[in-house]
């Protein structure tokens, strides 16, 4: 048996989770985690065949590419890859002139890229659902990845504590989103400067999200559920590592730093890691870490979002 379907989500863009209510949040989620033990089954339901998913990267990606080009095999449909070097999107051809060749070819466009204006501009001239692959503000899919690996953790996810420790990038403007819509008590720990987007942080707080910014990483972790942490120089920012590594001084997660956690808490990273930096290898590979389960549950995430957004409306 298929998901229920969430018929509010059918034929929109996927670009930020700030557009969903909690509802179609939750919703989202259970119907990845049906998904993912339907096919764990051996159930092979085909609710995208004859159906084509565009998948344009400017950035270098495992999971994301590996993972939608799956999802959308597995539900019977088919991916086109593209780049940078292959369409020049808002160099060769405009964003809107791109948009609208893609959408009389395809039923939808998945877009990683640098800077969030472009994918605003595909979704505003594309006549199919487009989907946030990340982008330089916001990276959706993977905190429903994360999201999948909470509940399969803990159950009932309100009032769980979440700390994520490091830079205040694109995951942790997702984090932010995250946590408002499924009443998670989220702490950000990061130098100084280094905070969320204030807007995002305005709006969650607007809509009852529990955030807090911290600026002792040590002192932030203690208690939590979940300690969280991702790279301090993303892709795009390696002019700036010297001053960030600098800066960070103290923000290195070690497994020491799991003793101060609640009993059954657990260690997350989006990945790719930079061991050394933000995390320690024994870190991702420690008895406590979730860290393979969130990359499988990229899969499972990905699947859920192409089922409902990619749906007849």
């Amino acid at each position: 048996m298929e998901p229920t379907r969430l018929p509010s989500l059918a034929g929109k863009d996927f670009l930020s989770l700030a557009d969903l209510t909690k509802e179609e949040f939750a919703g989202l989620i259970a119907s990845a985690i049906q998904l993912k033990a339907d096919w764990k089954r051996g159930v092979r339901p085909a609710p995208m065949q004859h159906k084509t998913l565009a998948m344009f990267f400017e950035k270098q990606s495992l999971r994301t590419r590996t993972t939608f080009d799956v999802a959308m095999a597995q539900l019977g449909g088919h991916s086109v890859l593209l780049s940078q070097d292959y369409i020049g999107l808002g160099v060769r051809e405009t964003v809107r002139d791109v948009a609208n060749n893609l959408s009389r070819w395809v039923d939808g466009i998945m877009a990683r890229t640098y800077e969030h204006d472009k994918l605003l501009q595909l979704a505003e001239h594309a006549t199919v659902p487009v989907i946030n692959g990340l982008s330089d503000y916001l990276h959706p899919c993977q905190l429903v990845a994360d999201y999948i690996s909470l509940t399969e953790t803990f159950g009932d996810l309100a009032g769980l504590k979440l700390t994520y420790v490091g830079d205040g990038n694109n995951v942790a403007n997702s984090h932010v989103n995250a946590a408002a819509l499924a009443g998670v008590h989220l702490t950000v720990a990061c130098p100084p400067g280094y905070e969320p987007d204030a807007g995002v942080l305005a709006a969650a707080r607007e809509r009852g999200g529990s955030i807090t910014i911290a600026h002792d990483p040590r002192a932030a972790v203690r208690g939590a559920d979940a300690l969280y942490t991702d790279v301090w120089i993303s892709m795009g920012m390696e002019e700036d590592t010297a001053r960030r590594k600098r800066d960070f001084t103290g923000y290195t997660v070690t497994p020491e730093w799991f003793a101060d956690l609640a009993p059954r808490g657990v260690f997350m990273h989006d990945l790719p890691a930079h061991y050394g930096e933000e995390c320690t290898e024994e870190c991702v590979y420690h008895e406590r870490s979730i860290v393979f389960d969130q990359a499988e549950n990229r899969l499972h995430a990905h699947k859920a979002v192409i089922f409902q957004y990619l749906a007849e409306p």
